[in-house]
């Protein structure tokens, strides 16, 4: 089957990996580009988003202008995901971009609320590709053990959009209208595709698919149905109306249907599976609950900063920088931190603390509190949220088998996005449901009442558009900034929910040493798809053995029992050529050469992860031996053991080019002869493992 070559880290003599090769950087640093232009369109419009609502109206669906693109991702994500294992990534995330730059211009164009909402709704289609694809990517190219240092730095580029994007979105509002900031990333990703187009380049093997077509449709209905009523519900919809009940019901029906094609499936756009790993099932909880956390933070502290403290929107984006500041650089160091320490744990735990602190800060804060305060609390939660954000991706893929690699990735996205979608719902309606009496009670008496009459309506929109807020008297201003602050600090006290969820999910995650190549010790299931690619006679099971079946499990196996009984061998005195070849493997050790056989040895025929991840190391070093100029052996061996198995002078053998015998006698075929030699020599090896001590 067609593929072509997977870059890979570079490495010292001893086999540890220490960067990127040359394409590789070229790879990420492309990632980089398609990140930025997706995240820097998510954030330049936060500072806009209470403008926009107060000139196209709406800001009862506030939570819409969010939820629409999320809504879109969190669909797309897992499609994608399992879409791009059986296609490969590049076209897909080439797709992407084009489809997020037709939606930031069909955003730009928007003439009303609803065009506005669909057109996110595009953008979040290219969201939902973009984003899992980028980290899915980056688990293609580099092992766990140093995906922490490029995850940290992938989280960099968000954190870097999320300090350029509020500062230039809210100058740009200001001074020349919210439409242009769907245009300004437009460049970026044009570069970013050229970009793309010409370094990503990556290994895949074609496939016969069978795509799960009833699993997507019945996965898209189901969020559809439970995410809609979920935002709707309490504002649009009373949460006791048919159409939320309806909803619902539809919802869970579809969710069943889901999972029970999902059980027969023969790939499943989700596999069940996975979620049989606790580690698994588990960070994507806490993923979940801190995207909840995030969105429900991030979408409505502009709303704080510009309904209740009253400053513009280039001054809102200021107040938030350095929350981004700190995102970035607690990011960068933390990814550092765990390449270093191969330790990811306590510090994501440590993360989560900080970003509960942040949480209680904000539910302090109230119509008295001052800029300072606001920026004091989003620092913490910030300093949390770089800390742990990226890393539950990377425990996902060190504990997922590389076949799966890409739907695990997406599926830690989808959860996010799921977790992201739920929190500005659920933040929005329990701001919209109470905010109306907050407001009146703030209200002098029999105010609300005059103004309706008069045809004016009293709202948050009110303090929101600056033309509208200049003509409101300063009692009612008051009164509108002062209900607004009540709604919202319900929305931060209900953020300790998800906090509480996190912490509890993240503390009884296991921690897996982290991995130093891109595959995990055992791959679950590569045997068995392997045995079911051999035929043989009635329908019979063909259990693969030799150098024809590929890398099987089963000859993985094999060649662990072989590199054991080797170095056994080498230890015993009787044979000298061994000796000193495992001594060569050791450079100039014997014991050491013995030792690290041994170890290599047991990485492959162990069926613990937690073993094979220990002894990696040592079966990289090995395998680096063969990438030497000359290969394993010395020169000077290699001739002494041509010369022994002749049976002819040396001078001929090491001088002349032998014909072979299958140039002279071509009835016999050495191929052949090879795999039956590959058969009895699993068995003598087998034989031989079992008769030791």
């Amino acid at each position: 089957m067609p593929r072509t070559s997977t870059p890979a880290p570079t490495a010292d003599p001893a086999g540890a990996p220490t960067g990127l090769d040359p394409r590789s950087r070229q790879i990420f640093t492309a990632l980089m580009l398609g990140m930025l232009v997706a995240s820097i369109s998510q954030t330049i419009v936060g500072p806009a988003m209470p403008r926009i609502v107060a000139e196209l109206g709406g800001m009862e669906h506030y939570s819409w202008l969010a939820t629409a693109a999320m809504l879109a991702s969190a669909i797309t994500v897992p499609i994608v995901g399992k879409l791009s294992d059986v296609y490969g990534r590049r076209g897909f995330y080439l797709g992407g971009l084009v489809v997020f730059m037709v939606g930031s211009i069909l955003s730009g164009l928007a003439q009303n609320f609803w065009w506005l909402i669909a057109a996110r709704a595009v953008q979040g289609v290219g969201m939902g590709t973009l984003m899992p694809l980028s980290q899915t990517i980056i688990g293609d190219i580099i092992p766990p053990r140093q995906r922490g240092k490029y995850q940290g730095l992938m989280g960099g580029v968000f954190g870097l959009s999320s300090i350029l994007g509020p500062l230039v979105g809210g100058f740009v509002t200001d001074h020349w209208g919210w439409r242009l900031l769907f245009f300004i990333s437009l460049p970026v990703g044009i570069a970013a595709y050229f970009g793309i187009s010409r370094f990503l380049h990556l290994e895949h093997v074609r496939q016969r698919p069978v795509i799960d077509r009833a699993g997507i449709a019945l996965l898209s209905l189901a969020l559809i149905f439970l995410l809609v009523p979920t935002s709707l519900g309490g504002t649009t919809w009373a949460w006791d109306s048919l159409p939320v009940i309806v909803m619902y019901a539809a919802g869970l029906v579809t969710l069943a249907a889901f999972l029970a094609v999902e059980r027969r499936a023969v790939e499943p756009v989700l596999p069940l599976h996975l979620f049989r790993s606790s580690v698994f099932t588990l960070s994507n909880i806490a993923s979940f609950m801190v995207s909840v956390m995030m969105f429900g933070a991030m979408i409505y502290l502009p709303v704080y900063a510009q309904g209740v403290l009253g400053v513009s929107a280039t001054n809102s984006g200021l107040i938030l920088m350095p929350m981004s500041v700190a995102m970035i650089g607690l990011s960068i160091i933390a990814g550092l931190v765990i390449t270093r320490t191969g330790r990811y744990k306590l510090q994501t735990l440590g993360g989560i603390l900080l970003m509960g602190a942040g949480f209680w800060m904000l539910i302090r804060l109230d119509y008295s509190a001052t800029e300072l305060d606001l920026t004091l609390a989003m620092v913490v939660f910030g300093i949390g949220l770089g800390i742990a954000l990226q890393v539950y991706t990377l425990i996902v893929q060190n504990a997922t088998a590389r076949r799966d690699l890409g739907v695990a990735t997406a599926s830690t996205q989808f959860f996010r996005n799921v977790g992201s979608t739920v929190g500005i719902a659920v933040f929005g309606t329990i701001m919209s449901s109470g905010l109306a009496g907050n407001i009146a009670s703030h209200l002098p008496p029999g105010v609300a009442e005059q103004m309706a009459a008069s045809g004016q309506e009293v709202n948050a929109g009110a303090v929101l558009d600056p033309s509208v807020l200049a003509g409101l008297p300063a009692e009612v201003a008051t009164g509108v900034q002062r209900g607004l602050a009540d709604s919202l600090h319900d929305v931060f006290l209900w953020g300790l929910v998800p906090f509480v969820l996190a912490l509890v999910a993240t503390v009884f995650i296991k921690e897996l040493p982290l991995r130093n190549t891109v595959h995990t010790a055992d791959e679950a299931g590569r045997e068995l798809l392997d045995t079911l690619n051999q035929t043989a006679p009635d329908d019979a099971l063909v259990v693969p053995l030799g150098r024809e079946a590929g890398n099987t499990r089963t000859n993985e196996r094999l060649l662990g029992l072989r590199l054991g009984l080797l170095a056994e061998a080498a230890l015993t005195g009787d044979r000298p050529l061994l000796a000193r070849a495992v001594t060569e493997v050791g450079q100039g050790d014997l014991r050491r050469g013995a030792a690290l056989l041994e170890h290599t040895s047991r990485m492959l025929t162990t069926e613990d992860n937690d073993v094979a991840a220990q002894t990696e190391p040592y079966a990289v070093e090995v395998a680096a031996l063969a990438r030497r100029s000359g290969g394993t052996l010395t020169e000077e061996l290699k001739r002494e053991l041509a010369a022994a198995v002749a049976e002819r002078d040396v001078r001929t053998v090491l001088t002349t080019v032998e014909p072979t015998l299958a140039e002279r006698y071509e009835a016999v075929d050495i191929g052949l002869l090879e795999r039956v030699g590959d058969d009895l020599s699993a068995a003598f090896l087998v034989d031989t493992a079992r008769s030791r001590p």
